[in-house]
């Protein structure tokens, strides 16, 4: 799959933040896979400006060397949640420099940068004069124009020519994963084809954070939602798309319509995030694409 990352790998690190502008819409939100992707709703989506990738920890290392920013995970040795080992452990030494700790690897800087929580990449977002998607947006951006597809590239769980569409977990969850994309954990950004919108990796890869606090929709199914709504942190957040510990035998998220509450003080080694831009309306006129 490397010639994928081409795209984002080309970037020279003075060069503008890529982005896309999506448009004005209706889109259906949400899917009947899971029981929190409940219901199916219509919302209206005014256009915004977009991330074609994820943020990567080169882009998140100028923030931090223009305004000495401390994450949460690095004040007092918060840390945060590595997967290793086919389980979750909290680890104080987890930062976005390092990712899966003082005994792992450095975090390469096309990957996308993760241990990092709400606070920290809505902290970056303003710095750079934006802000975090609300769910409606990043789905919207996420689903390409494409209506009732299960995937960010149609409705089969992989691309035509049977490669994986995105960084997942392939193989039998949480033991063995075959690496067959080519990646066992974080893949550099861009290393998947495109959405019809010309956005990568908005399924897999690393969950993503929006804007919107943790809720279920209503209408959705109380007795089957019950134990993911009373498990989830106080202060959630919404993040959406999955990430590359999504396994087909396992949860299947890594689809537009996923969706999961966030801890808004702990990091994880699998969990980042993209910003937006909205403009007034009298600069809408003509934006029709990039």
């Amino acid at each position: 799959m490397a010639q994928y990352c081409v795209a984002a790998n080309a970037r020279s690190e003075g060069s503008a933040y890529p982005e896309t502008w999506i448009p004005q819409q209706v889109v259906t939100l949400g899917s009947e896979i899971q029981p929190e992707e409940a219901p199916r709703v219509s919302a209206h989506i005014d256009g915004f400006w977009i991330d074609k990738f994820e943020t990567t920890n080169a882009e998140f290392e100028r923030f931090v060397d223009a305004t000495g920013y401390v994450t949460f995970a690095e004040r007092g040795s918060a840390g945060g949640a590595i997967f290793r080992n086919g389980q979750w452990h909290l680890d104080s030494t987890a930062t976005w420099r390092k990712p899966f700790g003082a005994e792992g690897p450095r975090a390469q800087p096309h990957q996308p940068v993760v241990q990092v929580t709400y606070e920290d990449a809505l902290a970056y977002a303003r710095w750079r004069g934006r802000d975090l998607p609300t769910e409606g947006e990043w789905e919207a951006a996420a689903r390409g124009g494409i209506a009732d597809a299960e995937y960010a590239w149609g409705s089969s769980s992989r691309l035509e020519d049977g490669r994986p569409g995105a960084n997942h977990w392939q193989g039998v969850f949480p033991d063995l994963n075959t690496d067959e994309d080519g990646f066992p954990t974080l893949a550099p950004v861009g290393c998947f084809p495109p959405n019809p919108y010309g956005l990568y990796d908005m399924t897999g890869n690393v969950w993503e954070l929006t804007r919107d606090s943790w809720k279920l929709r209503t209408g959705a199914d109380a007795a089957s939602t019950a134990r993911l709504n009373e498990s989830a942190p106080v202060g959630a957040y919404t993040i959406k798309g999955g990430s590359w510990l999504c396994a087909d035998n396992y949860c299947r998220r890594y689809r537009p319509a996923a969706r999961q509450p966030a801890d808004p003080s702990l990091g994880t080694n699998h969990i980042g995030f993209r910003t937006v831009k909205r403009v007034p309306d009298a600069r809408r006129a003509g934006m029709g694409g990039e």
